[in-house]
């Protein structure tokens, strides 16, 4: 038997997912003649009848569907996506890109793209909002190239304009793409579909080519158990009133019975339990009371999205699987507990912690976050604890780069946050993954920066002072004396010399009007406490001072922080270097 393929739509908010998700259901609805589309829990059926009343384009059809439909995922987004999970992919058979031509690329767009890239799901673009162009003069429900052949020649020549500035940024992703009717080969090049959600222009022949192509190349995978055990993915766990903790789960093979064990994963474990209760929504016409949305049945078959009651709920994990077992529990609780596993994990090495809302997020980002080369220490479900943050600190005296928290989608504890304050550990918190993976490395930059920087400030910098006329206000132990800074700057632990690279003291201390500052720079008058000398002997009003610079010190500063230099400084390191003893020293 061939089941329904599954279709997620994807895309950047407010570029018309959910409304898409609309027009395919009331289009549905209304070019059926029997009743309306089959509402699942958290899926929509477009039955086949339907499919081919809605396109006007049955000529791009070669042959007779034979699939009963298409099962579209009513929860747009990545979400929906990563939770449709199964060992070595995604469940979802295709997915839908919805895209704003008006606005073309933006973040969730980029995202969406990583992960279907990363699952290797088929999918086509659908170039939404094409009533919003200049000139264009809507047709509603009518198919794309119909309504393009009617248009004046100039909206026809701006539009084929914008179409190839998309195929143009595809192809600098990655994607060879073309307009659904140009398309030469479907496992080549992504078909673009303009529509528009608003009026129903092209979302017939979306429809079809969504129908035409799954049964064409996915055939063999839509293949099921017409009466084997099912097998589904948890999309999401709910409280329903009167009922207590639900999960709602796209079926994707064989059949659920009420009364049937389940094996499913939760957050201490593969779990058992028997269903209770198998939850479809009432038609809408029957919906009086809301209190009353779900009717009971007795079973359900792939494809299909179903609301299971069932006792020891409240800590199932949405993405997890769910089986149905009339055999060995221990041996499906294993299967499970090892996928699970594969995903869920505390490792204990040098890499980033995150933590994330489901287990399908934390697959996706594991897998993003591999492609970047960046090791995951531990990755878990549920909020960010003070544990975390304590662990985060450990990995950076490691790694300073690995040791952060990435917080997607899930809540950061206050005793996290105060920890985190006081551990100077950071955590970044996104609820879009391509967004957190970007932070993530632009902290990394500036990370970069601060270590460079870090490393800067720990050098002997170079420096000329001179020592002012009636400003010793101590002789000695320590010796206090004002300086003026000629060239670069001083800091307390830099050692002094004098013109004759006599080695006079170790600054100790710096004031400016009586108070300690850690760092002169050029042009400053201060008062320094130096160690050794005694002032009228080794140092005297008039005289001429330097840093003394190591030659490994002199060697970083004007090979790797010469930017950071002025060119007085720069000149300043060689001078200060051949007093040493240097006989060359490169400074140009």
């Amino acid at each position: 038997m061939i089941r329904q393929p599954i279709v997620v739509v994807m895309g950047h908010i407010d570029h018309g997912k959910t409304s898409l998700l609309d027009k395919i259901r009331k289009t549905s609805v209304a070019k059926r003649e029997k009743g309306g589309i089959t509402q699942h829990i958290g899926a929509s059926e477009v039955p086949v009848d339907a499919i081919t009343k809605t396109a006007t384009i049955a000529s791009l059809m070669k042959t007779k569907l034979e699939i009963p439909g298409l099962l579209f995922i009513d929860t747009p987004g990545h979400e929906a996506f990563t939770n449709l999970r199964r060992r070595g992919g995604s469940i979802s058979d295709m997915a839908v890109l919805v895209v704003d031509i008006m606005k073309g690329f933006e973040p969730q767009t980029l995202e969406a793209l990583e992960i279907l890239k990363e699952y290797k799901t088929p999918f086509v673009v659908a170039l939404n909002k094409i009533d919003l162009l200049q000139g264009w003069v809507p047709h509603p429900d009518s198919a794309f190239l119909s309504s393009l052949s009617s248009q004046s020649p100039a909206v026809q020549e701006e539009f084929e304009k914008v179409l190839y500035r998309f195929v143009g940024r595809l192809s600098e992703l990655g994607f060879q793409s073309e307009r659904f009717d140009r398309v030469s080969d479907f496992t080549k090049q992504v078909a673009i579909i303009p529509i528009s959600a608003k009026t129903g222009e092209g979302v017939g022949e979306l429809l079809i080519l969504l129908a035409g192509l799954s049964q064409k190349y996915l055939k063999e995978r839509l293949h099921v158990k017409v009466r084997g055990e099912g097998k589904g993915s948890i999309l999401e766990v709910k409280d329903e009133v009167g009922l207590g903790k639900t999960i709602d789960v796209i079926l994707y093979d064989g059949v659920i019975r009420k009364g049937d064990c389940i094996v499913f994963g939760s957050v201490n474990g593969a779990k058992a339990t028997k269903v209770r209760a198998l939850l479809k929504p009432k038609p809408l016409d029957e919906m009086r009371d809301p209190r009353q949305r779900f009717m009971n049945v007795e079973e359900v078959h792939a494809a299909a999205g179903v609301k299971i009651a069932a006792p020891g709920l409240e800590d199932a994990i949405a993405g997890s699987p769910v089986f149905v077992v009339s055999g060995s529990e221990e041996r499906v609780k294993k299967e499970i507990e090892k996928e699970i596993n594969a995903v869920l994990f505390d490792k204990k090495i040098a890499g980033v912690i995150l933590k994330a809302d489901t287990l399908g997020s934390v697959e996706a980002i594991i897998k993003l976050l591999a492609d970047e080369k960046v090791p995951v220490s531990r990755a878990d479900i549920g909020a960010v604890v003070k544990k975390d943050v304590i662990d985060a600190s450990g990995i950076r005296n490691q790694n300073r780069y690995y040791g952060v928290i990435l917080a997607f989608n899930t809540e950061v504890l206050e005793e996290a946050k105060e920890e985190a304050g006081k551990l100077g550990v950071t955590i970044i918190c996104e609820g879009i993954i391509y967004s957190l993976l970007e932070k993530y490395k632009k902290w990394v930059e500036e990370e970069r920066e601060r270590e460079r920087l870090e490393m800067f400030s720990s050098l002997v910098p170079p420096a000329k002072l001179r020592v002012l006329p009636g400003c010793c206000f101590r002789a000695s132990k320590p010796a206090i004396f004002g300086v003026e800074v000629i060239t670069g700057r001083i800091k307390p632990g830099c050692e002094l010399m004098n013109e004759n690279a006599v080695i006079v003291g170790k600054i100790k201390s710096i004031q400016k009007e009586k108070e300690s500052i850690h760092e002169a720079g050029e042009g400053m008058q201060v008062a320094i406490a130096t160690d050794e000398p005694t002032f009228g002997r080794q140092v005297n009003e008039g005289d001429v001072l330097f840093t003394v610079i190591p030659k490994a010190d002199a060697k970083l500063l004007l090979e790797k922080y010469r930017e950071l230099l002025s060119d007085a400084e720069v000149e300043l390191v060689g001078e200060i270097r051949r007093m040493l003893g240097d006989v060359f020293v490169k400074t140009r």
